[in-house]
């Protein structure tokens, strides 16, 4: 089995998901003869020609809008939106048809499209080119909304959502693009759209994260003290989430911490301890707590890193739970 980056876990699905279904094309800024700013396309138009991986103008409502009337009209369409910060274009586009399709034509038209998205910080990228805006899309009814973390689950999780029949925005956290390796299967296999992943279990207090937070959480389960037991789930899908998963781990544990680089305020997190709060009210022993990027825009690069949750205070928000 080959040890691959997330970059080349993303490139390998897009790959097989185009030599199976000749429906799938990708458009996008630079996707073709460049393999996109990441080069998570690198050598696609080359593999299948520019009528199927398109260089597209600088035009985000453009490429969404031509995505839409694609998937419409039966193919699978990957729109690519170059940073996770010009998705604001495509806004209209995307919120406002290819999420309502479905409820306007009562189920007569739907829109089968894979919008992948680099996201996040902790690149020294400038402005508009590190936030993380996924509650915006997790808040609209009728997206998916998925964020991986390493390559195996990126994989798993792109193959389902092309094979979606409607329209998902697939996050990539661009600080993991090529920080690590790991074994990913060359053949074809899918991640259920919905699913969380337990990566360290424990009975004292839970840890809720996704994208490049999760390594945060992990290295800040190295430095807790052998006596503090703590489960790491790894959310993986953001819309649906996995409600089943956090309140059974939260029933058995009793505390919980979520983590998320996107600003405090209406945060995911917010809507998670909301919800641990509905289901989970008297099996809590402390409030939920949350770790999380300030309530500002994005600072550049020489303050970022003061700005993005680190494994400190990961840890120190563990501890405080804990203590309370």
């Amino acid at each position: 089995m080959p040890l691959m980056t997330l970059v080349q876990a993303i490139n390998s699905a897009l790959a097989q998901e185009m030599e199976r279904d000749e429906r799938v094309v990708i458009l996008g800024e630079d996707v073709g003869l460049n393999g996109g700013v990441f080069r998570v396309t690198d050598g696609l138009q080359a593999k299948f020609g520019p009528d199927r991986v398109i260089d597209t103008p600088l035009a985000e409502s453009g490429i969404m809008g031509t995505a839409i009337g694609l998937a419409m009209a039966g193919m699978r369409p990957i729109p690519e939106i170059q940073f996770e910060g010009f998705l604001g274009p495509a806004y209209d586009q995307l919120c406002n048809h290819a999420a309502r399709y479905r409820s306007r034509t009562r189920g007569a038209v739907t829109v089968p499209m894979t919008v992948r998205v680099p996201w996040g910080g902790g690149i020294h990228a400038p402005e508009l080119h590190s936030d993380s805006p996924e509650t915006i899309y997790v808040h609209q009814p009728g997206l998916k909304v998925v964020c991986p973390s390493t390559p195996y689950d990126a994989k798993g999780l792109l193959l389902s959502a092309i094979r979606d029949p409607d329209p998902v925005v697939f996050f990539e956290p661009k600080r993991v693009y090529r920080s690590f390796k790991e074994e990913v299967p060359e053949e074809d296999y899918t991640i259920p759209i919905g699913q969380a992943k337990v990566l360290t279990e424990g009975t004292d207090l839970t840890l809720v994260s996704w994208g490049s937070m999760v390594f945060q959480c992990l290295e800040a389960l190295d430095t807790l003290p052998d006596d503090m037991s703590v489960e790491l789930i790894d959310m993986r899908s953001l819309y649906p989430f996995d409600t089943d998963a956090i309140v059974q781990s939260v029933e058995k544990t009793g505390r919980c911490v979520i983590v998320h680089e996107a600003p405090k305020t209406c945060g995911l997190g917010a809507e998670l301890a909301t919800v641990l709060q509905e289901r989970c009210f008297l099996h809590l022993k402390a409030p939920v707590q949350r770790v999380a990027g300030f309530d500002v825009m994005m600072p550049y690069y020489k303050l970022e890193l003061d700005y993005l949750p680190n494994a400190q205070k990961v840890a120190q928000a563990v501890g405080q739970c804990l203590a309370y």
